[in-house]
């Protein structure tokens, strides 16, 4: 079994799902007593939120590559960054460390893909939905994104951060974002990308008929699997 090397606390809400899924699989295909080997790197939010408010993503860089070679020297065989906004750093990291670096919209879009999906609604941080460097990995293995307009693209963000991030849930919010999930169907979308990793503490399946994609359960479940796949 390959060790995992998490870097975590993006917010660290989002984080304790990855470690309970990842156990999970690892359970779920070895049986018994098995668990995941895993090395966890959390790190302080509020630094790297304040660098996200003032797009200092050479400092960002910094922070989480000096995370991702910690993880290797420490025997990390694989990495995973717990967060979707951050991966916009992820092509700069790897360049740093020999580990591979699971790309969170790489195995969202496979995961996609594999379920017949074609169009694809994508809700996140106002970062990750109107930049390139998340819709351009997505695009690039032939799925078609939209993405709210802006005036919902604001409310999303003010939710995560203000909300998830801080481990709050509202009713208020939940019905947002299954207002704008539905009118992201009515477009045209066959599934919705919950491209951040917070905002499945607020919505579930079970909320709507319209198949979501969790980005941290997908994210998750892929670590493990290739972490066992010899």
């Amino acid at each position: 079994m390959k060790t995992i090397g998490l870097i975590g606390g993006m917010s660290w809400e989002s984080t304790v799902p990855y470690y309970r899924i990842i156990n999970e699989t690892v359970k779920e295909t070895l049986g018994g007593l098995h668990s995941a080997k895993c090395l966890l790197y959390s790190v302080d939010f509020f630094e790297l939120e304040a660098c996200l408010a003032t797009e200092q993503w050479d400092k960002i860089t910094r922070i989480l590559g000096q995370a991702a070679q910690t993880l290797e020297k420490a025997g990390a065989d694989l990495i995973v960054i717990c967060t979707n906004t951050m991966h916009k750093v992820a092509p700069e990291i790897q360049q740093h460390i020999h580990s591979p670096i699971i790309h969170i919209a790489d195995v969202t879009a496979q995961a996609l893909l594999q379920s017949g999906i074609k169009k694809a609604g994508l809700l996140g941080t106002k970062f990750t939905m109107t930049q390139a460097f998340y819709k351009d990995r997505l695009t690039a293995q032939g799925l078609e994104v939209v993405i709210p307009p802006a005036e919902d693209v604001e409310l999303i963000n003010r939710v995560i951060f203000e909300e998830l991030c801080v481990g709050i849930t509202s009713e208020q919010s939940r019905a947002d974002y299954l207002r704008i999930i539905q009118a992201l169907s009515q477009q045209g979308a066959e599934g919705i990308i919950l491209g951040c990793t917070e905002i499945g503490l607020l919505i579930s399946q079970s909320d709507t008929p319209i198949a979501l994609f969790d980005t941290t359960l997908i994210h998750a479940k892929s670590a493990a699997e290739l972490a066992l796949d010899d």
